[in-house]
């Protein structure tokens, strides 16, 4: 969705008198009511406008869509054995990439709002059941025809991943139609988080929403086979506030060859991160992995970030709890350099547990790590 230049003529005035009638518009362009009811039936199809006086209005909440599945965990009890069968112990919960973020965002005490789509059966309703337990909203969950989606990890024993499979058709299935009726809520976000796991097509929709209403979007790429059909999303038209993928999404998103291992001042990771900058991102936020990340600030510079030292049972959830808490911590004010700092403790302590979402998890918690991180390095 693009919009004329009278639209965003229209969408300036009213971002300084919500309440400025048709009339007041009109008599500002020089042109007349009539013409100008016409531009705010439009701009209204296009979401840029969401109701009388409801322009700047903002929920101080997250709204959160992208994956929700079934997460089967199964972790080797000795080297993995490849081609055979290996001994070990499987675990079943509720996951997603977008279903794990909200989750870590509610239970660090920010409201938040999960659209997704899960099959009418008993995996569904038990992933709504337990992620609403854990504060998160899904009015807007979409209840689709097929299965409940299932993420299969195969875990060495480590704790790293072996290899994982994702059965997202769900997820798939999922279209504009079915977002039409969070429209408004969409607007009206503090802060919107996308996965990957999303089509193009909503992709697309969600992101015009978003540009055209001014909230701040994060994404996360997922993987790299997604974040190559992201990229031709990212346009200097559409700004997108954060991306956060690792090396090798980061080079699926900008059409480079990145060693998983490239360090921070690679210069083909500098460049494949100037050229997202040139395509309208602000902050990229590449993950290194046990080496820490690289947060990217457009016309700030680079800042490089340690990884706290965590003995790691699982690794599984880390990326989601990086991400919520660098919302949350983003929403109550922080600097995106300290929030990236917040976004690594939580996944510190999020791979010290057995858990995809650490269910103890609380900024109290994560608050204490950084103090107890600060006083190390002191």
């Amino acid at each position: 969705m693009m919009l004329t230049r009278r639209e965003r003529e229209i969408l300036a005035l009213l971002r300084r008198d919500p309440l400025a009638g048709a009339q007041s518009i009109a008599d500002a362009l020089g042109t007349t009511r009539a013409a100008v009811n016409v531009h705010l039936s439009n701009l209204g199809k296009k979401g840029a406008i969401l109701g009388r006086g409801y322009i700047l209005r903002r929920e101080h909440a997250v709204v959160v869509i992208g994956g929700a599945n079934v997460d089967i965990k199964v972790r080797s009890l000795a080297p993995v054995a490849y081609r055979t069968s290996n001994p070990g112990r499987s675990h079943t919960s509720p996951g997603g990439v977008a279903r794990n973020v909200a989750e870590n965002l509610a239970r660090l005490g920010t409201p938040t709002h999960l659209i997704a789509a899960v099959g009418q059966d008993a995996a569904g309703e038990r992933l709504l059941t337990e992620t609403q337990a854990a504060g998160v909203r899904i009015d807007h969950v979409h209840r689709g025809p097929h299965p409940t989606g299932t993420y299969t990890a195969v875990l060495d024993a480590d704790g790293d991943l072996v290899v994982a499979i994702a059965d997202m058709a769900a997820t798939d299935a999922l279209s504009p139609e079915h977002l039409h009726t969070a429209r408004e809520l969409i607007g009206h976000a503090g802060l919107l988080v996308l996965d990957g796991n999303l089509s193009p097509r909503v992709l697309s929709y969600v992101l015009d929403i978003a540009a055209a209403t001014g909230v701040q979007t994060l994404i996360d790429p997922v993987s790299v086979p997604k974040a190559a059909l992201l990229a031709p999303l990212f346009a200097t038209g559409r700004p997108v506030f954060a991306v956060t993928p690792n090396v090798a999404e980061l080079g699926a998103l900008t059409g480079r060859d990145l060693g998983g291992d490239a360090a921070a001042d690679d210069p083909e990771l500098l460049a494949a991160v100037a050229l997202l900058h040139e395509r309208g991102v602000r902050h990229v936020w590449v993950r290194l992995g046990a080496r820490g990340s690289l947060l990217s600030t457009l016309g700030e510079g680079r800042v490089p970030l340690e990884a706290p030292p965590a003995e790691a049972h699982d690794v599984t959830g880390a990326g989601d709890a990086m991400l919520g808490a660098f919302a949350h911590a983003l929403l109550g004010g922080a600097d995106p350099v300290d929030a990236a700092r917040y976004g690594h403790a939580a996944a510190a302590l999020t791979v010290a547990t057995p858990a995809t979402v650490r269910p103890d998890l609380t900024a109290r918690l994560i608050e204490d790590a950084l103090n107890a991180s600060l006083r190390r390095t002191t």
